[in-house]
């Protein structure tokens, strides 16, 4: 990846950011977007290479063509982008807002499509290239208290794996990730059902895998041209495994799980 042009939504922590990092020490030049610019300067600062800091809010789909010009303007061509910016949920769908379904599906789904959508003619173009989209174990298996975000991430992955189908043969590589709980604030900033930010962590995310161990193996998975990756272990790994093998099995695991009382648990957790 030496002097290769990447561009990474959703930099400024998490997987973002350890993918930033990664990419740096391989000797890539890093497009860094978000909307907090001096953690994006915080993150620039920890990768060895050259970067641009690009920040823009990732639903204004009107600003994104001088954007992607500006983007794809610094260095001529972008080699790599990641689509990892992205918003989740802790709330059950009966007593959600419709508000946070289109704030998270605008986020999470038509925002890297809108951004894809404008690099895509340029990069094929160009002869191809590598796109990492991040989805996660909620966009192969739907999961209690998260219906916009499973909505956003089955999206992500369905509309990655149309593009791969279509460009492949023309160069184009396409990874797609499905995470299980990394530790980044994804819970922290997840919306409630009214829209605020829940503003807690999650036991199995605080336990989770770090984000730059999530980071190499998902460069590994480039290398190696996988086309899907699983990032999970344990339950989620086999509930991602299990939606596919058994679905029944695994829709009455996941109705078994909200008749335990996993709703009440989460609702005691953002009144703490």
């Amino acid at each position: 990846m030496q002097g290769q042009v990447w561009w990474i939504t959703g930099a400024s922590s998490g997987i973002g950011a350890a993918l930033a990092r990664a990419l740096g020490a391989r000797g890539a030049k890093l497009i860094l977007s978000g909307r907090n610019v001096d953690a994006l300067d915080a993150v620039a600062a920890d990768c060895a290479t050259e970067t641009l800091i690009l920040p823009f809010e990732a639903t204004d789909y009107a600003a994104l063509p001088a954007i992607a010009d500006r983007a794809w303007g610094w260095q001529g061509r972008i080699d790599g982008l990641v689509n990892n910016a992205g918003i989740s949920q802790r709330s059950l769908a009966v007593e959600t807002d419709f508000a946070v379904y289109q704030q998270i599906i605008g986020v999470d789904l038509l925002a890297p499509i809108a951004l894809t959508q404008q690099l895509l003619p340029r990069m094929v173009g160009a002869g191809g290239g590598q796109i990492i989209a991040i989805s996660s174990v909620a966009g192969i298996a739907g999961v209690p208290l998260r219906s916009a975000y499973c909505a956003a991430k089955h999206g992500i992955i369905g509309y990655h794996d149309s593009v791969r189908a279509e460009n492949e043969h023309l160069g184009l590589k396409v990874l797609v990730v499905a995470p299980g709980s990394v530790r980044t604030n994804v819970s922290r900033n997840a919306l409630n059902a009214d829209g605020s930010t829940r503003g807690e962590s999650d036991a199995a995310i605080e336990n989770g895998l770090s984000p730059d161990d999530a980071a190499a193996q998902m460069l590994a998975a480039v290398d190696a041209g996988t086309r899907e990756l699983i990032v999970a272990e344990g339950a989620e790994a086999a509930i991602a495994a299990l939606r596919r093998s058994d679905p029944d099995a695994l829709f009455d695991r996941m109705s078994a799980m909200v008749q335990a009382g996993y709703a009440a648990q989460m609702k005691a957790t953002n009144a703490s």
